[in-house]
């Protein structure tokens, strides 16, 4: 089977020299939902921001048989949403509607293909009737969602999530984690939340200074005690 996601020999360095990747290899495969762990400053979210060309190491990454490059970032773009930590970072307009819409407007479509998207992105969060509510009123859950729907609205074929449970109440959590078990797109997930890669992912990849640890089937990595605390978690 053909890697969607295909990561060779990546390495990244921060302005400072610090080398926050270090020879990452890695390959995500159609329909497959994978955990990033790690203690942090492992390296995890620097890695997601690989993915979509947000940051630029040397190796290679290839995306949908794309070449990570300046000629196919806006496609490779279009394949790959991210969400990120925060909601706040991603939510920007004075209502739920627009947020959701920029994407779809960016990719240049009419103003009804717009609409449409915008339905299909709010109702799969369950959230279509917050479309006329302003972001900053909502709750850290709620906005977890509406960031989701920014990214679903584009239709990326790669979801690339930076901790999406961090912040929520244990009902948020779960609902969330419920999101995104019906969700059809390959994921690679950051987090910090067992409960999320045990009942979310098949694969688990244990990151530690930059490198691979281990990967494996999810529950496999996570029950072996000895190798998390080596690594700094638990």
């Amino acid at each position: 089977m053909e890697a969607i996601i295909d990561i060779q020999n990546l390495s990244y360095a921060y302005p400072d020299g610090k080398l926050a990747l270090d020879g990452i290899n890695l390959r995500l495969f159609p329909g497959e939902k994978v955990a990033l762990v790690g203690a942090n400053g492992a390296g995890k979210t620097t890695l997601l921001y690989h993915v979509n060309g947000i940051f630029t190491g040397t190796g290679s990454i290839r995306v949908d048989n794309l070449d990570m490059n300046k000629t196919n970032l806006g496609k490779i773009r279009a394949l790959v949403g991210v969400v990120f930590q925060n909601p706040d970072d991603q939510l920007f307009s004075s209502t739920v509607y627009e947020d959701v819409a920029f994407g779809p407007i960016y990719q240049g479509l009419d103003k009804a293909s717009v609409r449409e998207r915008v339905t299909q992105a709010l109702q799969s969060v369950s959230m279509e009737d917050y479309s006329s509510r302003t972001p900053y009123h909502l709750s850290t859950g709620e906005k977890k969602k509406i960031a989701i729907a920014t990214v679903l609205s584009m239709q990326p074929k790669i979801l690339v999530l930076d901790e999406p449970t961090a912040g929520l109440d244990p009902r948020a959590r779960r609902e969330l984690i419920e999101l995104l078990q019906q969700r059809p797109q390959i994921m690679l997930i950051a987090t910090h939340n067992m409960d999320l890669a045990r009942r979310l992912t098949s694969r688990t990849v244990l990151m530690n200074e930059g490198k691979i640890a281990a990967e494996g089937p999810t529950h496999a990595i996570l029950e072996n005690e000895a190798l998390l605390s080596a690594n700094g978690l638990v």
